[in-house]
């Protein structure tokens, strides 16, 4: 049921829960999912510093940035680019993670509802956003690595888990059950 929290219809405070069961408004959940994106992205980064720049040596530091150019347009494109690569693959990483976290704030509720609890939840999104976006990536060109790899798989698994994990937590502490 449709119900002002606080404003009019169509205004971000409009509520699409159920004031009864306490349902956060949508402002709130595209609150906590921009906020949980947000810190989800930014662990995934000091994840790969950690992996695939200090352990496996997959590329230098600064490259963590301008991948997204890459694996969106091409290794020519993010090359043309220079330095503008690496605005353009930070802007790529942030806007799409912010989009996952709002994604997940959305489904929330419905999952606390079940007992799910935010983590488990979150492992198997990972897997889910890893697979979805690798699709898109795959489909957009043929400059990424083997996505058929299992070793490239598993570290894509690996990398999304430090992804969504925080984004959930975050989420789960904004959106806390009311009664």
């Amino acid at each position: 049921m449709n119900t002002h929290a606080l404003g009019r219809p169509g205004d971000l405070s409009w509520s699409d829960g159920d004031d009864a069961h306490g349902e956060p408004t949508l402002a709130e959940k595209l609150r906590a999912g921009a906020l949980g994106g947000l810190v989800g992205a930014v662990v995934i980064w000091i994840y790969e510093a950690v992996v695939w720049v200090g352990a496996q040596h997959l590329m230098p530091l600064a490259g963590i940035p301008r991948n997204a150019t890459g694996l969106v347009f091409g290794k020519a494109v993010q090359e043309s680019l220079g330095g503008g690569a690496y605005v353009i693959g930070t802007g790529i990483h942030f806007v799409f993670a912010i989009a996952w976290g709002v994604g997940f704030a959305l489904m929330w509720p419905a999952l606390r509802r079940r007992g799910i609890e935010a983590t488990l939840a979150a492992l198997f999104y990972a897997v889910v956003a890893w697979i979805v976006m690798h699709v898109a990536i795959a489909l957009a060109g043929d400059n990424h690595p083997n996505y058929l790899d299992p070793v490239v798989i598993v570290g894509g698994f690996m990398s999304h888990i430090f992804f969504t994990v925080p984004l959930a937590l975050v989420v789960k502490s904004r959106l806390p059950a009311r009664r």
